[in-house]
């Protein structure tokens, strides 16, 4: 496999004020049919990572994000194309629109805990390991005896 035959697919985990992610399901006509994924597309010529997921989140989903953070980029091979996913965590921009699916068959706001157990494409798996990874942690239920949390 040739660096030149990887094609740069970007993706966000647009997360909303409950901290649920957004999930679109992809048209059956297309290849990876219904199932669900991260919006988001692939890399224009002479476009960077950034100007394509805001490209692509217009045109899928009709609005507009504010990128947050990204995650560890991750490469997978399907058997007719291999992809480089770039990923980032992002949340709407103040007074967009709601996302509507423009090239999607349904949208869905979905638990962190609940991602894995959705019907998605094989390259998404490490991107939900790193993001999960990325979450602070909920704090323990109860502090060692005599320990308080701040």
């Amino acid at each position: 496999m040739s660096l030149s035959s990887v094609v740069p697919v970007v993706c966000a985990l647009i997360e909303n004020q409950e901290g649920l992610v957004l999930m679109a399901q992809r048209p059956p006509h297309k290849h990876l049919g219904l199932k669900w994924e991260f919006p988001g597309g692939k890399i224009e010529p002479g476009e960077d990572a950034e100007s394509a997921l805001h490209r692509e989140i217009r045109e899928e989903l009709g609005c507009a994000i504010e990128l947050v953070r990204p995650l560890p980029r991750c490469v997978h091979a399907y058997e007719k194309i291999t992809i480089e996913m770039i990923p980032f965590v992002a949340r709407l921009a103040a007074g967009t629109s709601e996302p509507h699916p423009h090239e999607h068959v349904a949208l869905r706001w979905v638990a962190p805990a609940e991602l894995a157990s959705l019907d998605l494409p094989a390259a998404d798996g490490p991107i939900i390991e790193a993001y999960l990874a990325s979450l602070p942690s909920p704090l323990p239920e109860r502090a060692p005896h005599g320990q308080r949390h701040a």
